[in-house]
């Protein structure tokens, strides 16, 4: 895969490094023309052939596929434009902010024989493929928790008035795209979709800091908090009838988990490979790409689409 990069932030520059170790081949990268010094620095550490800030010249070359990572109001526009060029598309989270812009790009994919992909790390993770495998070890599931509470500096900004994209409401920031939506994807690969779902947040100018999610499965029910208004030790739990499961890290970087059962016995099962968090997702949708796998990349965007759903009925709209 020759993979294009839009934008120059924090993710771009965490993600880099991973994508060195991948066989693709970095074709370009797109800054603005504030970010452009940015744009050439990372160009010259990590190889990237081409520094544009013009998109439509990116879009004009040669690469296969584009990666975006922009604000999540950007999305759309971006995916869409990349897609009538005749590009595949990998989107950051959460891929866009409503369910009819998903409908959008996928009537646009298909139509052009082209994939689009989500870079939701979760299913990706060799934790969580066997964690899907050891639902069954507990016996029939009663209650989950899963809390991913990161207090954030731009926090303090956002009290003085200085609104960062991830608290800005008209930018669909809040707790619940930034952080939350780990857990959503987690609990839909997991689980699928839920019967209902509410949200309880708290909101300051507009915007939701922390909430919690409540999704009601049939038999069982779900608790996910997300919050960047104040922090707690990352536990995650499932709990079934004969034991139970727990996860000390957010979803997205879980290496480990832990089977505790009810007669007292406890494994805790690694999957520590060394591998930075992206690395398995890159890996896998270079493997997508090259080999034009859609019934592979469908399946992952459905659930997108049902990620997507319970974001947009239960954020507050702008």
């Amino acid at each position: 895969m020759k993979m294009s990069i839009v934008g120059t932030g924090m993710i771009v520059k965490e993600l880099l490094p991973v994508l060195k170790e991948l066989d693709l081949t970095l074709d370009a990268i797109l800054a603005t023309e504030h970010s452009q010094s940015k744009g050439e620095a990372l160009s010259q550490t990590y190889g990237i052939r081409n520094v544009f800030t013009d998109y439509d010249l990116l879009l004009a070359s040669d690469c296969d596929a584009v990666y975006i990572a922009l604000p999540n109001h950007l999305h759309y526009t971006f995916a869409k434009k990349a897609l009538e060029k005749g590009k595949h598309i990998i989107i950051e989270k959460p891929i866009v902010p409503h369910l009819a812009e998903l409908y959008s790009l996928y009537e646009l994919a298909k139509n052009n024989n082209l994939i689009i992909l989500e870079a939701m790390n979760i299913h990706y993770l060799p934790a969580y493929a066997d964690l899907k495998n050891k639902i069954n070890d507990i016996g029939d599931i009663k209650i989950v928790q899963l809390n991913y509470s990161q207090y954030s500096s731009r926090y303090d900004d956002f009290k003085k008035g200085i609104i960062h994209p991830a608290f800005d409401k008209e930018k669909y920031g809040g707790a619940l795209m930034d952080l939350n939506i780990y857990n959503i994807h987690a609990i839909i690969g997991l689980f699928g979709s839920p019967k209902t779902f509410s949200y309880s947040a708290n909101i300051e100018k507009g915007v939701d800091t922390s909430g919690i999610l409540s999704l009601d499965y049939p038999g069982f029910k779900v608790s996910s908090i997300g919050a960047k208004d104040c922090k707690a030790p990352i536990i995650n739990t499932i709990q079934g009838t004969t034991g139970n499961i727990v996860i000390r890290t957010p979803l997205n970087s879980m290496t480990k988990f832990t089977i505790n059962r009810n007669d007292g016995a406890s494994e805790e099962l690694d999957f520590n490979q060394g591998k930075h968090r992206h690395f398995y997702e890159f890996k896998k949708f270079n493997e997508i790409i090259d080999d034009n796998d859609t019934a592979a990349a469908n399946t992952m965007l459905d659930i997108s689409m049902q990620a997507v759903r319970i974001l947009e009925s239960s954020r507050m709209t702008p």
